[in-house]
């Protein structure tokens, strides 16, 4: 097996030079860096992590704790955390746990614990209470409050808020007198910001705020929730909390006669990929999960290799309104309120 030294003597460099690359030490130009990195890969060398470890007492690993479940959010976010912990010159273990299982967060930190990772990223949706278990590395909360202690806490978000508003915005200004809003489970985090985001864009402009339609993220929930917006004929704008929630929400008005988006308007949030081939396309908010994940990981990783020290200051998450055909303004006889007429009521 090639060593550290092979690479230094075909690099040109010294072995100390090879250790400050591999270790990603600043003061080492990009053109000495490129040079031992090509040694390298020519050699076929590896570093070895279990050296690595013994002398820095770290072992350069990173745990995520995620809900086990196929949903297009969580798989998206974890396939996002995967790539920035990748970036970061991490390696990566991840442990899933059950809806509805309270014990579960506390047995997949235990699991991640005994592997010997340096950080813990939370990635789990749903509130399963306060969790007993006290951590001895830093923890990331990504989208969600923290559950438990630890050496040091960090949460970020995933916007879910401002992603709501933005939908909601997008038919208030098209000239719609309030939108509906059809919910995820509120148990998730996700579903409760979403809730608050668009009831916080009502309620700036002092419209109505119409009772929340509850969904389960599910296509079949969006589609019962469909036909019973469909009764009402003065709904005229619908915000989904999912893309696959919003699809079933148009196909009930489709089948009640309601046209998208001549009579209703339908946004949904998460721009799976079929949103711009269902018909009509469907409007939606674009989750940021790159964007969550690495501003996430930035964080912890600093926190990890910088013990006590101020964090730096995570970058603003975009927000993106993808515009497509399924959202237009009202019709012209606007049902409702008129615009600007003040309300009280809540959700």
């Amino acid at each position: 097996m090639p060593s550290s030294a092979d690479v230094a003597r075909l690099a040109g460099v010294s072995r100390k030079t090879v250790s400050r690359v591999f270790n990603d030490e600043p003061y080492v130009s990009a053109e000495v860096r490129r040079r031992v990195m090509d040694a390298a890969d020519a050699l076929g060398y590896r570093l070895n992590q279990t050296a690595r470890a013994l002398a820095s007492g770290r072992t350069r690993t990173v745990g995520v704790v995620t809900l086990g479940t196929p949903g297009y959010g969580p798989a998206t976010l974890l396939v996002s955390i995967e790539r920035a912990v990748r970036d970061t010159g991490y390696a990566l273990h991840v442990v899933s746990t059950m809806d509805g299982d309270p014990a579960g967060i506390a047995s997949a930190v235990t699991s991640l614990l005994e592997q010997g990772v340096d950080g813990i990223v939370i990635s789990e949706p749903v509130d399963e209470g306060k969790v007993s278990i006290r951590v001895d590395v830093p923890v990331l909360f990504l989208g969600a409050p923290p559950a438990f202690a630890a050496v040091r806490t960090l949460t970020t978000s995933t916007g879910s808020e401002l992603l709501a508003r933005a939908a909601t915005d997008h038919l208030l200004d098209l000239g719609h007198a309030t939108v509906h809003h059809v919910a995820g489970p509120r148990r998730w985090y996700a579903a409760r910001d979403r809730i608050e985001g668009w009831r916080a864009a009502l309620e700036e402009r002092r419209r109505i705020v119409p009772p929340v339609v509850a969904g389960d993220w599910s296509a079949a929930s969006g589609y019962a929730a469909g036909r019973e917006l469909a009764r009402d004929d003065d709904v005229t704008a619908v915000f989904a909390a999912g893309d696959e929630m919003a699809i079933g929400v148009i196909r009930a008005l489709l089948e009640a006669g309601r046209r998208v988006p001549e009579d209703v308007s339908v946004v949904g949030l998460d721009d799976m990929p079929v949103a711009a081939y269902v018909t009509p396309p469907l409007t939606t908010v674009r989750q940021p999960f790159d964007a969550a994940a690495r501003e996430g990981l930035k964080l912890l990783v600093h926190a990890i290799e910088n013990p006590g020290a101020d964090l730096p200051k995570a970058a603003a998450l975009p927000v993106e309104l993808v515009v497509r055909a399924s959202t237009a303004p009202p019709p012209s006889r606007t049902p409702g309120l008129a615009q600007g007429e003040v309300s009280c009521p809540t959700a």
